[in-house]
């Protein structure tokens, strides 16, 4: 196998860069390489492996079909153009974005805006939208399905890793000065501590909950993503926190993700209320019966409305 550099034509990633990218682990990575000869990366002049670009396009691709439930064996000997075809007939939300759109004049112009690179311009237009039909709306209706159009984009490598990255931190700006902008709640509970496990790099979905959150008067106390189990314990403590709400992307392990679950709920006391939510397949049938999975961001009033029957101060 002959060496190549990172910067090779066409570019190249470090087995780390493509775990990270594409959500498969290292240990997948290798096992596919000696059961199904895919991939088959070079080596760099260090030995370590180097896969290519349409490598990891094929393997966001595989990806999105694993999370659909075809099996590797199945699929992974299929040309790009049969996986991407295969991926599109069973995409879910493919109705919905197109209703989104048709009603919101169109997701493309923010997703043209992003290769453009007008950052500028995307953030102008996402703060319009988001004062045309308020915060709760701007959420669910522009920016959930607005992530699913640029994460398929990025699967299809019709936009760089960066490209995203402009995209995410816009969506960020915009939702932390609307959420700023919510009068402080009273005294009046619950105290939402909002985070993510070490293993979740995303937290984009967490920010969108924290918008609902705040806009039902909760507290809330956000430590952002990728938090030891040990610090969730330490700040819920600290903070005196009623629920502990946790988003989980599909890009993680679901036999982790549960047993994370688990271990926060037999640490948390009983009094502590564990809310669980994203992407992640586990959540759907997996989750302990002492856990709330909420399905989408608009249970999140209603569960709350719940909580705050069955807690009334005395």
């Amino acid at each position: 196998m002959n060496d190549v550099s990172p910067d090779s034509v066409g570019g190249a990633f470090g087995i780390a860069a493509v775990e990270r990218d594409t959500g498969l682990s290292k240990d997948t990575l290798r096992v596919w390489e000696r059961r199904y000869a895919f991939p088959l990366p070079a080596r760099d002049s260090s030995g370590e492996r180097i896969y290519s670009r349409q490598e990891v396009e094929k393997l966001r691709v595989l990806k999105r079909l694993l999370d659909q439930g075809h099996r590797p064996g199945k699929v992974i000997g299929l040309a790009m153009e049969q996986l991407e075809r295969l991926a599109d007939s069973a995409a879910p939300h493919a109705a919905r974005r197109a209703e989104v759109a048709r009603l919101h004049g169109g997701l493309d112009l923010y997703l043209d805006l992003t290769r453009q690179h007008r950052v500028e311009e995307l953030r102008r237009q996402l703060s319009q939208s988001l004062l045309r039909i308020g915060l709760a709306r701007f959420v669910s209706e522009v920016v959930s399905p607005l992530n699913e159009l640029v994460g398929d984009a990025w699967a299809r490598g019709r936009l760089e890793i960066y490209e995203e990255h402009l995209y995410t931190e816009s969506i960020q700006v915009v939702l932390r000065n609307a959420i700023s902008s919510i009068p402080r709640p009273g005294s009046r509970p619950p105290v939402v501590l909002l985070t993510t496990f070490p293993q979740e790099s995303h937290g984009l979905g967490l920010l969108m909950a924290e918008a609902f959150f705040a806009l039902e008067g909760c507290r809330c106390v956000s430590l952002g993503v990728q938090t030891p189990l040990l610090d969730i314990l330490r700040a819920a403590t600290a903070q005196h926190v009623d629920i502990a709400a946790l988003s989980f992307s599909e890009a993680l392990n679901p036999n982790q993700v549960i047993d994370g679950i688990v271990e926060l709920r037999s640490k948390l006391p009983p009094t502590t209320a564990i809310w669980v939510g994203g992407s992640c397949s586990a959540l759907v049938r997996r989750v302990p019966a002492d856990v709330l999975a909420l399905r989408s961001l608009n249970d999140i009033a209603p569960a709350l409305a719940t909580w705050r029957s069955t807690h009334r101060s005395v």
